[in-house]
């Protein structure tokens, strides 16, 4: 199992790109191979895909889509093409948004996803998505790294994440981490 490639993308399809690593070219099934450039290094979150007659490595920019995409194929009745369609149409904190507040209808306007299909992934998945996606989104990379650290601590201590991520948008994010916890656990327990 690979968590990741790091290499340069020498090849753009419309399904995938093939990112070297050390001479060896790894075909890769992306959600939108264009938002790569060629001749360009990157870091590539994969997933390596295994059925008996299918063995895939999907790969991603960000581990927020791949998270998202482990989740999305978990669901009853939703593939890996499915999933992509799904990533390639919309933004992370979209899909996520849509999955928690229920949103059927923005669900079901992605290719292959009907009425039943959009159901079904809001009946898995609300509830259960990471909340972190919209955190990271709002500043740096060390101001979204120590919040995503106090939300998995919250967790971690028992809180859902939804409760965490909630408590942990109100805090200072110029706090140390400790500080931070202790904070969110004050707010929680009122």
């Amino acid at each position: 199992m690979y968590g990741y490639i790091k290499g340069i993308v020498t090849k753009i399809t419309p399904k995938n790109i093939i990112v070297e690593n050390n001479g060896i070219g790894y075909l890769i099934i992306v959600p939108n191979p264009y938002n790569y450039k060629i001749d360009t290094e990157y870091k590539v979150y994969t997933h390596q895909y295994v059925r008996e007659d299918t063995l895939d490595l999907y790969g991603f920019l960000t581990e927020d889509e791949k998270e998202l995409f482990l989740k999305l194929i978990s669901v009853s009745g939703i593939g890996p093409k499915s999933a992509l369609s799904i990533l390639a149409t919309g933004t992370v904190n979209e899909i996520v948004n849509a999955i928690e507040s229920r949103n059927d209808v923005y669900l079901k306007k992605f290719p292959g996803i009907g009425a039943k299909a959009s159901q079904q992934i809001i009946l898995d998945l609300a509830g259960k998505m990471s909340y972190t996606a919209s955190i990271k989104s709002a500043g740096s990379a060390a101001y979204s790294s120590k919040l995503t650290d106090v939300i998995d601590a919250l967790v971690a201590l028992g809180y859902t994440k939804k409760e965490a991520t909630k408590v942990v948008e109100k805090l200072d994010p110029s706090l140390d981490e400790g500080v931070l916890v202790k904070e969110a656990l004050k707010k929680l327990v009122k």
